[in-house]
């Protein structure tokens, strides 16, 4: 009976002349043995064979050597290869360059710099609009503040308007304690301090005017009427400050009588009601008026040049007053006692 293709009646896999070629293949020493070495056993066999007319050969395909694969080998710097890799161009394991793995990090970093700038483009335009804003600021004050400190910005003259009876000259000569001060720095409490002094100023104001000017707007006193004095006449304005003081009665103001001196009638309720009286009236009336009289606030009278007698009453109404008074004036000549107490119904006598 025909044995089996390399069957061994020993049953040692090694023993008789078709023993089967077995080969134990090392893949860590694959590329230490030369091929040769690992056929030769196997050509020995199938050459045993060939006389063998019922056993075929058994062909052994050796299985294809691959040469050893070089990793990049990672450095103290991180994951970059040495010198040597970078070299010779080393390839990793998915067959990609250390070069081209640089060039696709700095196209990549590229990139992330091109979207941050995008994304913040409407943030990087609103700080430049507020840094452009808050410098425009800063520098037009700055520049203001210099200018106004500077030299070229010093008080050199001072004008005084509206002055009749007081002297511009002596006013600009009580001021020029502030001349060559920078504009900023004008003194105005000295200024109000030595215009307190003039007792003819009822108010004033001050405008400065750069480079270098100071206008003083007077507003003198207005004197209403006359007090008379031991030594003559106190010309006197509403509050009862005295403007001049004259032995001579000067024309055109009427006298207050009032009892006692001239400081105390100043002081006194009827004197208030008298100078209210005065104040309103018309031009055309006020020189006719010879004196005011006012035992109290409501019982003002007038005497007239020519001798008349004008009942005023009290301060109230009196622009109404004083308008039915030119009114009876120029009607009724010839009265002598003129009653305007009551405006709504004017008496004449």
């Amino acid at each position: 009976m025909k044995r089996p293709q390399g069957f061994d009646r020993s049953g040692g896999p090694s023993s008789g002349p078709f023993a089967m070629a077995t080969r134990t293949v090392r893949l860590d020493a694959a590329s230490d043995r030369p091929a040769d070495a690992v056929a030769a056993p196997v050509a020995r066999a199938s050459r045993g064979r060939a006389g063998d007319a019922d056993t075929e050969p058994i062909r052994v395909v050796d299985a294809p050597m691959r040469e050893p694969i070089a990793f990049a080998q990672p450095t103290g710097h991180g994951d970059a290869p040495d010198s040597e890799s970078r070299s010779n161009g080393s390839r990793s394991p998915d067959g990609v360059t250390a070069r081209e793995l640089r060039q696709v990090g700095r196209s990549r970093r590229r990139y992330e710099r091109g979207e941050v700038k995008r994304f913040t483009r409407r943030a990087r335009r609103r700080r430049m609009v507020w840094l452009v804003s808050v410098g425009g600021v800063v520098l037009v004050l700055g520049g203001a503040v210099l200018a106004a400190y500077s030299p070229l910005m010093t008080l050199h003259s001072i004008d005084v308007v509206g002055t009749t009876r007081l002297k511009s000259a002596a006013i600009v000569k009580a001021l020029d304690g502030q001349l060559g001060k920078p504009l900023p720095l004008i003194d105005f409490g000295s200024i109000k301090k030595e215009l307190g002094t003039f007792s003819l100023i009822r108010s004033y104001s001050t405008e400065t005017h750069p480079p270098g000017t100071l206008i003083v707007r007077i507003v003198e006193r207005a004197p209403v009427g006359l007090l008379k004095t031991g030594n003559g006449y106190d010309l006197v304005d509403p509050a009862g400050v005295v403007i001049a003081t004259t032995a001579q009665r000067p024309a055109g103001y009427p006298v207050i009588q009032l009892a006692g001196t001239a400081k105390s009638a100043a002081a006194a309720p009827g004197f208030t009601a008298a100078t209210a009286v005065l104040s309103v009236l018309p031009a055309s009336v006020l020189p006719q008026v010879d004196s005011i009289s006012a035992k109290t606030t409501d019982d003002v009278a007038l005497t007239l040049i020519d001798g008349k007698t004008v009942l005023w009453g009290g301060p109230d109404q009196s622009d109404l007053k004083a308008a039915d008074l030119a009114a009876l004036l120029k009607d009724a000549p010839s009265a002598s006692v003129y009653d305007v107490s009551a405006p709504q119904s004017p008496v004449t006598k």
